[in-house]
């Protein structure tokens, strides 16, 4: 990820560097990109110090409790949290504040960490179509359409509904179902990955309570050591989802906030935790790199290759055509780029042309790591947790989820018209 990080940022610089990507473009992009930016960063300090207060344990082992040792039951609570958290708030605070919650809980309950996590990134994308805040494309298409929160949640609930239902379904199939999902070490297929022996979401031994009769048994209440920094960053975590749900302020000053009130708090009881590495230096450097190479790719002809791909077809067949090709290109480039190219090139009558187009961008960017900010964003909060995924494993299923959820939401869409 490291390499891949440097490697678009030094492409994009070179791009600007030859004048293949204009200086203007550019500038432009870069300003478009900068609260994005400041999110980013803060928003992962917030993160990695509430993880450290514990917050993420004591929100697991309730879930845990929840599931009254049942794994259907624990599965069917883990879909509901990370739809709601998705659909409610938005899919990349899904990503960094859902993630290490799913990773704690699965020392808790003797699973292993990859379905969990699986779960979280799959729901974070697929979950995001019906509300405006759910995902920034949204928000934009709402604005194209002139539909309020809930004129587009009237038109978008059976497409929300059939990728709900297709993810849960691979979800089971893939990661849940006996055999699958047992941990933490990885089986014989490379499917499961360790839990870190250190650090955060570190599996313990007396955590792992599974028995043979397909059960476990309920952890008991988790008590942080440290009961000041554990008040402090929960209240800073719903400060900052209170903030932009109901007082709609800008995520990254609200993330911004959250995160200063964290490290306050860490400054005065732990301040040995407060270090550099804290920041996520790869994913600031992976953004600038990625929105450069995707301008450049606009600024010759990207727009045009989008029209011609997309076409004029309002129709049912057009409407299949618009959500593959934003699904396809968004896991070769990044859906925000791509859904920006492809709102320009959907001529403006085609509403339910656009909102395909939205289908596509938002539940089918599950194959690639970049594909969307939320799994860049997933991927830095499995990395920190010592959680790998097979990249292999990841794009096959992803592959999978992304053609049966898209065509299905697509289907939908076009039933309810």
């Amino acid at each position: 990820m490291d390499r891949v990080a440097i490697g678009l940022l030094a492409t994009g610089l070179l791009c600007v560097a030859t004048g293949l990507l204009p200086t203007g473009s550019a500038s432009d992009a870069m300003t478009r990109i900068a609260p994005l930016l400041a999110f980013l960063g803060t928003v992962i300090v917030l993160a990695e110090l509430t993880s450290r207060a514990e917050v993420f344990d004591v929100v697991a082992a309730r879930v845990a409790r929840a599931g009254k040792g049942s794994y259907p039951l624990l599965f069917l609570l883990c879909v509901l949290f990370a739809s709601v958290t998705t659909i409610a708030l938005n899919l990349d605070t899904t990503a960094v504040l859902l993630t290490p919650v799913m990773l704690a809980l699965a020392s808790r309950v003797g699973i292993a960490p990859v379905p969990l996590a699986m779960t979280t990134v799959w729901l974070a994308n697929t979950a995001s179509l019906l509300l405006p805040v759910s995902n920034l494309t949204n928000l934009l298409a709402a604005n194209r359409v002139a539909l309020s929160p809930l004129g587009l949640a009237g038109r978008m609930w059976a497409p929300q509904l059939a990728a709900l239902s297709v993810t849960m379904a691979c979800l089971w199939l893939f990661f849940w179902r006996r055999g699958r999902r047992e941990g933490p070490v990885a089986d014989g297929s490379g499917l499961m990955a360790a839990v870190p022996v250190s650090g955060p979401g570190t599996a313990r031994a007396d955590d792992v309570r599974a028995d043979a009769a397909d059960r476990y048994v309920p952890p008991a209440v988790h008590r942080p050591a440290d009961r000041v920094l554990f008040r402090a960053c929960a209240l800073a975590c719903a400060g900052f989802l209170l903030a932009i749900l109901v007082a709609d302020v800008p995520l990254w000053t609200a993330s911004g906030t959250a995160a200063l009130v964290a490290v306050t708090a860490f400054g005065v009881r732990q301040r040995s935790a407060l270090r550099l590495s804290l920041v996520p230096w790869r994913l600031l450097v992976m953004v600038p790199g990625m929105f450069l190479v995707v301008e450049t790719f606009d600024a010759h002809g990207l727009h045009h290759l989008l029209a011609a791909a997309v076409g004029i077809d309002g129709g049912t067949l057009g409407l299949f055509r618009a959500a593959g090709v934003g699904g396809g290109l968004s896991n070769a480039l990044n859906n925000l780029p791509v859904y920006l190219a492809g709102e320009a090139a959907v001529p403006v009558g085609n509403h339910d042309q656009l909102l395909a187009l939205l289908v596509g961008t938002n539940a089918g960017p599950v194959i690639t790591p970049w594909a969307s900010l939320a799994t860049l964003l997933w991927y830095e909060r499995c990395h920190a947790y010592g959680v790998r995924v097979p990249v292999g494993r990841l794009m096959g299923t992803g592959a999978v989820l992304a053609v049966c959820a898209v065509a299905a939401a697509v289907a939908a869409l076009a039933l309810t018209r």
